[in-house]
């Protein structure tokens, strides 16, 4: 009897430099979008809608520790890609935000 290693879960040297490169990936992208998008409200005002907004919007929706307090507080459980998918969204309405001029 063989044991796969997909299914215990180790996933090997590869395994372990994927997620943690994806960890990096996604925190810098909270506090570059994030901090960022913060900035911009800063300089240019709240109102109108701009694409700082969007911006800050998708730094928090990809942060870990946003996943983790919905956790902690409602009791579900927010996937990764999930949260890849909010942000990318918002992103998205940033870029089109910007493009339209609201």
């Amino acid at each position: 009897m063989s044991i796969d290693p997909a299914e215990t879960g180790e996933t090997g040297r590869a395994g372990r430099l994927g997620r943690a490169l994806g960890r990096f990936a996604i925190w810098a992208w909270a506090i570059a979008a994030g901090g960022g998008g913060f900035l911009l409200l800063l300089e240019k005002g709240p109102l109108p809608l701009t694409n700082g907004w969007f911006a800050m919007f998708s730094g928090v929706s990809i942060c870990p520790l946003t996943a983790w307090l919905v956790t902690r507080l409602t009791g579900i459980a927010i996937s990764t890609r999930a949260q890849v998918f909010v942000a990318v969204l918002f992103f998205i309405a940033g870029r089109i935000a910007l493009l339209v001029g609201i």
